[in-house]
């Protein structure tokens, strides 16, 4: 299966970062990718929660989340016509605050010519996702390096 993983290390506690992770409506004004969200449906993220997402240079998307550790991971998936993208999103404790991995797979009959296509786009994407996850959990706790 395509994918990729990016880890960032994060000054904060993972409280923190988890807090800004799963405030996925605040996405579009921390993370410069990500055009537009809108929850499909009410409450916290949980197994189930569908958002749509809208960022640039990418098909729309509507994400359902499938998996959910309260706390430390969620995993969320979107599907099109052959090809179903998993994007997971783990935090740990790490002894300067937090470990935060973003991890994407892609699957299904289409996944390897849409990878092909995309690969580059999705590691500056996640990378930069990271970075501004990074940078709003490490303001908020007020410890940013």
């Amino acid at each position: 299966m395509p994918g990729l993983q990016h880890t960032a290390i994060i000054t904060a506690p993972p409280e923190r970062v988890w807090a800004v992770l799963v405030d996925v409506e605040r996405w579009p004004e921390r993370i410069p990718t990500v055009d537009a969200v809108e929850r499909l449906d009410g409450g916290p993220l949980a197994v189930g929660s569908r958002t749509r997402v809208r960022q640039p240079r990418l098909p729309e998307g509507v994400w359902t989340v499938t998996e959910m550790a309260d706390g430390s991971s969620y995993t969320w998936e979107s599907k099109s016509p052959g090809v179903t993208v998993n994007a997971a999103h783990v935090v740990e404790p790490h002894p300067e605050g937090s470990r935060l991995t973003l991890t994407v797979t892609v699957s299904g009959p289409m996944s390897g010519i849409g990878w092909l296509f995309t690969r580059s786009l999705t590691k500056r994407y996640v990378e930069t996702e990271a970075a501004s996850i990074k940078k709003a959990a490490e303001e908020t706790s007020g410890t940013s390096g």
